[in-house]
């Protein structure tokens, strides 16, 4: 559970413990609007509102739904009221938080999230006060079987990517912000559409917990998470593999 993979993590979790699904179809949705109000409503003119599709297919919401939100936010302007706001502070032992939001209204998202920083032993910061301690960078993600690790090496390296990582799970290749668009649209036109290809925070320095200290931080994150105006919670802290497994299954 390192790094920029802890969202990914917890988000495994919530899922096994069974997660509410309406709370997250409604994150899915929001963000499947404002992404079709800020750009084309058509996916393959969109590459946001590509990844979004993608993320309520992955989490199983019906193309139908996803078809109706579409058409809802480039007819009837939903979205539009939205904003894009990031949150920035210090979770328990000095971990550095960013979270992500959509929201109408700046002043009720702010005050929940410094009500649950401080709940938990943290405190909300001002923007800028964290993201310093994290690179944003352009990730995909692929299915293990589409291609061998060697070849999505060669491949994503030619498209202009920094690093990618292969396992059991897949191939998660990250690049520059400026790259994103050109390595995504190079990767894809080879391999098919990704799992996931977004911006993410990853840090650049991480802090070891053991798993009583992880445990704190994670009761902090799920409770960000649980608000119905964050998308996405980031954090820089690292736990062994053995304490992840035994977190995971809490």
């Amino acid at each position: 559970m390192a790094g920029h993979s802890h969202a990914k993590n917890v988000m495994h979790r919530k899922a096994a413990q069974g997660a509410k699904r309406a709370q997250a179809f409604s994150k899915l949705i929001r963000e499947i609007s404002v992404s079709a109000k800020q750009g084309l409503p058509d996916p393959a003119m969109n590459p946001r509102l590509r990844a979004a599709v993608k993320a309520a297919l992955v989490a199983n919401m019906t193309r139908d739904t996803i078809d109706r939100a579409i058409k809802r936010a480039s007819e009837a302007g939903q979205g539009e009221g939205y904003e894009e706001v990031r949150y920035e502070g210090y979770g328990p032992h000095g971990i550095a938080i960013i979270v992500e939001a959509l929201t109408d209204n700046r002043n009720r998202t702010g005050g929940d999230l410094r009500s649950m920083f401080a709940k938990n032993g943290g405190a909300l910061g001002e923007t800028n006060s964290v993201a310093f301690q994290f690179d944003r960078k352009g990730v995909l993600r692929f299915k293990p079987a589409v291609a061998t690790a060697d070849a999505m090496l060669e491949a994503a390296i030619e498209a202009g990517a920094e690093d990618v990582d292969s396992d059991d799970d897949g191939h998660e290749v990250s690049c520059s912000v400026e790259d994103f668009a050109n390595v995504r649209d190079a990767l894809e036109a080879r391999f098919g559409q990704a799992e996931a290809a977004k911006l993410e925070w990853w840090p650049s320095t991480t802090i070891d917990l053991d798993e009583d200290r992880a445990r704190e931080i994670l009761k902090l994150v799920d409770a960000l998470d649980d608000h119905d105006d964050v998308q996405t919670v980031y954090a820089n802290f690292e736990v062994d593999a053995a304490a992840a497994e035994r977190l995971s299954a809490a």
